[in-house]
């Protein structure tokens, strides 16, 4: 492969991780149909492949794959049989591509659009979440079923149900008025929440982190604060985004390689993100008693504000953890506070609590479960057992800065 096939082909795969949720909600919107909208989009992807090797990458490539999207999306239109029942959808588009051939035809904020839509109560909680991760995150069903911990068929079931739903109801692609709007908060909230949550820490690709999740949920974060200013749990979720990306530059090292939070060099944390997540958490702390997200942000800042790792208060994290766990049980949360417990009072009372989740069976194909049993068993001189433990992490784990990690870590106990 030449260097300019190389370099194109990197252009389009950034193009897609960067762009196609835009396009794809910009789509959606004109279409009203999710499938279409992404088969239209993934034709505009194929047209690229095509096309940027021979006339160069365009100077706006996300406005040429939506507008492209949409060429494809009339041109289908204009084929299939039954023109007259999709004439309003086809009259739309032609009436958007003729305002402007190279915009992107934005109405408003398309993505936070497409959240409200996909987060309709007449969707079940878990089926609004997924399907706004994979229209609007751009995440494959894979990375969806990863973020649940179920296996990759019963996502791509859950996703096709509820796209079905949408389309059979009718539901509208908009923002609810005002009164509307709390009942569909929660779902919203954890789209954002899991979104950035791919971004931060991805379950796939080359790199920890992927920049263009990550900043679009606190993008989007922003917005949705500014639409509820009186909700406190939409503050706490800005906060608590905020909190967590100030460290985002210093997770990996220079080799690529992942730094753990212990080892992070805290001069080089975003303080100005710290200062607006610490400002944002009290504006949210002051309106009543803490949810789970300012819970959760509430540990982020005890993080981000101690001024050296050993200063860090694990006892009032730990703390924070089982209110949380009370407010919102889940093995996960009761993870982090045997995380929490370990570092608070020694690793023999977290391997404890870490032991007892793994014999519940919840968390067996989640690999944090073992690389942190792993890791206690290490601190705790059960080196066989560590290793053991870190072999089966590394067989769950799915990214690579994170599987390097792990043999590192299988190494070492095997050396010692």
């Amino acid at each position: 492969m030449t260097r300019v096939a190389t370099e194109v082909r990197e252009a389009v795969q950034r193009v897609f991780r960067e762009e196609s949720g835009k396009a794809v909600a910009t789509l959606i919107r004109q279409l009203g149909d999710f499938d279409r909208a992404e088969e239209a989009v993934a034709e505009a992807f194929l047209v690229a492949c095509e096309r940027w090797p021979v006339d160069g990458v365009p100077p706006r490539p996300g406005a040429w794959i939506t507008t492209t999207a949409r060429n494809k999306a009339i041109d289908r239109l204009r084929r299939e049989r039954g023109f007259a029942e999709r004439q309003p959808a086809l009259a739309l588009l032609e009436a958007e591509r003729q305002e402007a051939e190279e915009e992107t035809h934005t109405i408003g904020d398309d993505r936070l659009r497409l959240i409200f839509t996909c987060c309709h109560p007449a969707l079940s909680l878990e089926a609004r979440v997924a399907l706004t991760l994979r229209a609007l995150g751009g995440l494959t069903t894979p990375e969806i079923a990863h973020a649940f911990l179920v296996p990759e068929a019963t996502m791509a079931q859950r996703l096709v149900r509820a796209k079905r739903k949408i389309r059979d109801a009718g539901i509208p692609y908009r923002v609810p008025p005002d009164h509307l709007l709390p009942e569909r908060l929660g779902a919203v909230l954890a789209v954002l929440y899991l979104v950035f949550n791919e971004g931060y820490s991805a379950s796939a690709g080359d790199d920890l982190v992927r920049r263009e999740l990550s900043g679009e949920a606190i993008r989007l974060c922003r917005l949705l604060a500014a639409l509820m200013p009186d909700e406190p749990e939409a503050l706490g979720l800005l906060a608590l985004l905020l909190l967590q990306d100030s460290r985002r530059q210093t997770r990996t090292g220079p080799d690529g390689d992942l730094v753990l939070l212990e080892d992070q060099d805290r001069t080089r944390w975003d303080h100005e993100e710290i200062g607006e997540g610490v400002r944002l958490l009290d504006r949210a702390m002051r309106m009543g008693p803490p949810g789970p997200y300012r819970l959760q942000a509430c540990v982020a800042a005890l993080h981000a504000t101690a001024p050296a790792a050993d200063a860090t208060d694990w006892r009032r994290i730990a703390a924070l953890y089982e209110r949380l766990g009370a407010l919102l049980p889940s093995p996960v949360v009761a993870l982090n506070h045997a995380v929490a417990v370990a570092m608070a009072d020694g690793p023999m009372c977290g391997l404890a609590l870490v032991e007892e989740l793994a014999a519940g069976g919840e968390l067996e194909d989640y690999h944090l479960l073992h690389a942190t049993r792993a890791d206690l068993l290490r601190r705790l001189g059960r080196l066989e057992a560590a290793g053991a433990a870190y072999r089966r992490a590394l067989d769950l784990a799915t990214n690579p800065v994170e599987q390097r990690y792990l043999r590192r870590r299988i190494a070492e106990v095997a050396i010692s």
